[in-house]
């Protein structure tokens, strides 16, 4: 086996916030020069080519350190790298993130900056946090898959305004106010499809969804704060559930989607936690997913949790997570 390589590996997603990343990254580069920090540097050439580089530079170069330039989506291609190689254990590995892209959603549990040089001075400091991981298996074309994510994964209205956001930011077309209109649109055209949801083998819901998301962390959507209850470490995964909502009801509540009092303030939306989870949607196949903007094929869906699988950087006041321990709710039923 090839020894361990010391240095980092940068890899950076031109294309992240429609094109800031390969503006930014000239900056980026002389602020880990300038803060000593030993790296080397790829830039991604097309989609899901973070994965290979990934998964080489462990398997035939020895990286075992990497940091993630761009968004949510670059970020979940180098945890695909990570976790699909079988060379060292995925806990012998450590991965930073230079956040750059629309939706940043994993970096705002941890309150990671968005300024270049205080994220570098984060890294160079380097508190590790062991991470959750969570697996996904779905259909495509009838043989199964398998998704790797760091954050947060979705289903019903979120994949369809996330296939829609896609589609505007191969147009050179993003940022927050773009989502919402994607939200909006596809609010007023989603057709609700029934669901029943198993988690750590007990039936906890049956019923039509307008969204259901599923996640390590509290934030999808580009600041949506969809999960409040979720903790990266705890070896469980969250579950919010909206039911069929007024598009009017879900409008007004849109502030308390962003500050995550919506779970408790819209009574069509459940939350539960588990280990494994179990999606069938009625008809069968009738969903797909997202992972951190990824659009993936169909239903049914298994989830399940990787406990303190990856060391992930993060600021040393976040370690211990105080803030986050409020929201360790018990399950609701249906």
């Amino acid at each position: 086996m090839i020894q361990g390589n010391n240095k980092w590996l940068v890899v950076v997603n031109p294309k992240a916030s429609v094109g800031k990343s390969e503006k930014d990254w000239p900056m980026i580069r002389q602020i880990l020069v300038d803060e000593g920090i030993e790296f080397d540097d790829i830039l991604t050439e097309y989609p899901r080519h973070a994965i290979e580089i990934v998964r080489n530079a462990i398997v035939e170069k020895g990286y075992r350190k990497f940091i993630s330039v761009g968004g949510d989506g670059t970020n979940n291609e180098v945890i695909n790298g990570i976790f699909t190689q079988d060379v060292v254990p995925t806990t012998d590995i450590t991965m930073a993130v230079i956040p750059i892209g629309t939706g940043n959603d994993w970096r705002r549990t941890f309150n990671i900056p968005l300024e270049y040089d205080e994220v570098v001075k984060i890294i160079k400091t380097g508190h590790i946090f062991a991470h959750d991981i969570g697996k996904l298996t779905y259909y495509d074309n009838g043989d199964t898959r398998i998704r790797y994510f760091l954050n947060a994964a979705g289903t019903g209205l979120d994949e369809m305004v996330c296939h829609s956001t896609n589609i505007m930011k191969q147009q050179g077309k993003g940022g927050t106010i773009r989502y919402l209109i994607s939200l909006v649109k596809c609010m007023l055209t989603y057709k609700l499809t029934r669901v029943q949801l198993t988690i750590d083998d007990e039936l906890v819901f049956d019923d039509y969804i307008l969204n259901l998301s599923i996640g390590n962390g509290r934030f999808n959507g580009g600041g949506m704060m969809t999960m409040p209850n979720a903790i990266p470490d705890d070896g469980l995964l969250d579950v919010t559930v909206i039911k069929k909502v007024s598009i009017f009801k879900f409008a007004a509540n849109v502030k308390n989607v962003y500050d995550g009092s919506f779970i408790k303030k819209i009574d069509e939306v459940k939350t539960f936690r588990g280990k494994k989870i179990h999606i069938v949607s009625i008809p069968p196949h009738s969903l797909k997913v997202e992972t951190e903007g990824e659009n993936l094929n169909n239903s049914p869906f298994d989830f399940e949790v990787l406990p303190k699988a990856i060391n992930m950087v993060i600021p040393k006041e976040t370690v211990q997570k105080p803030k986050q321990k409020k929201y360790r709710f018990k399950k609701k039923n249906n």
